[in-house]
């Protein structure tokens, strides 16, 4: 058991065993990442369920300890995953979830504050800025390890579309979708490139000359991906608990990865007492620092407009 500062860094908790919850600990029950995953849910037979589903898996991956607890058992966990929430419905917007989902925070919250918890606070329910920025409030915890899902998944898909669209690994796409992870996002196509080869260039390299229809389809079909998923099959759960898996890999090694994680902003891009997603380096203490990225004069008035988005989602909160 390796033990770095009261925390077991071979333990994760799950809170919350919906689609995504339940998905995430089956995705991190495969990364042998963790040694021992504690879920807890409101409804504790729900746990139960899952933990026991996903044990019988054991035996065809590493051996580890995976059950149904509280929150006394979450104390040494490295990192706390809370992905608790309402589902997002066909035709809602994940800023519909807003009050429902931090009132549901306002009592996991405390409970987590209150036992002193040292390891990373990873929030993946959505809104995730929102509820981020809620986490981090009620919580007291140092901002480095308060952070959010944000775009990293949005950026997965972004990647993946560019790739099927140039025809080339979409591990060598390099680009981000900043932002609000909703409808507010950004993609930052002024900083994307192909290996170091701009992406105007690579495009024509490939046999694509439309450049600016072909970034809009792209950037709306990233955007839209989640209500297309939804309206097909009620949730989405799969990308998502991938997207967690990675991040967990990234802290638990302390790979000090860019991931556009959801962050406070202090001043960055003239943006003050929001979260929202940007590129930042991510280790075992969570965010280290923010990474700038070019914008150009668009891109970074987009941003503006939503972190106002959020700002006037934030102000109806009492927090």
């Amino acid at each position: 058991m390796r033990q770095m500062d009261g925390v077991n860094l071979r333990k994760v908790a799950v809170i919350g065993c919906g689609f995504v919850g339940s998905a995430s600990a089956f995705s991190l029950m495969n990364s042998g990442l963790f040694s021992e995953i504690v879920l807890i849910d409101a409804n504790q037979e729900k746990a139960e369920g899952e933990a026991m589903d996903i044990s019988h898996g054991i035996l065809f991956a590493r051996q580890m300890k995976i059950y149904a607890g509280n929150y006394d058992d979450i104390v040494d966990a490295s990192i706390i995953i809370v992905t608790a929430g309402a589902n997002q419905k066909p035709d809602e917007t994940r800023l519909d979830l807003v009050h429902k989902n931090v009132a549901i925070f306002k009592s996991i919250i405390p409970e987590i504050a209150k036992r002193g918890c040292k390891g990373i606070l990873l929030v993946v329910a959505n809104p995730v800025d929102i509820l981020t920025y809620t986490a981090l409030k009620l919580s007291g915890f140092e901002e480095n390890r308060v952070i959010g899902s944000g775009t990293v998944l949005d950026t997965a898909r972004l990647k993946y579309e560019l790739g099927k669209h140039l025809q080339v690994d979409s591990k060598s796409v390099h680009a981000f979708i900043i932002g609000e992870h909703g409808d507010s996002e950004i993609a930052a196509w002024s900083s994307a490139n192909v290996s170091g080869i701009a992406l105007d260039e690579f495009c024509e390299m490939r046999g694509h000359f439309e450049h600016q229809d072909a970034m809009l389809a792209i950037g709306e079909k990233v955007k839209n991906s989640a209500y297309e998923i939804i309206k097909r099959k009620q949730a989405t759960y799969y990308g998502i608990a991938m997207a967690v898996k990675r991040i967990c890999e990234v802290i638990i090694r302390d790979e000090k990865s860019i991931l556009p994680i959801s962050s406070m902003m202090h001043g960055e891009y003239g943006l003050e007492d929001v979260v929202l997603s940007m590129p930042a380096i991510v280790g075992k203490n969570g965010q280290e620092t923010k990474v700038p990225i070019t914008l150009n004069e668009k891109e970074q008035r987009k941003l503006s407009q939503s972190a106002s988005t959020l700002k006037e989602i934030l102000k109806e909160l009492d927090l």
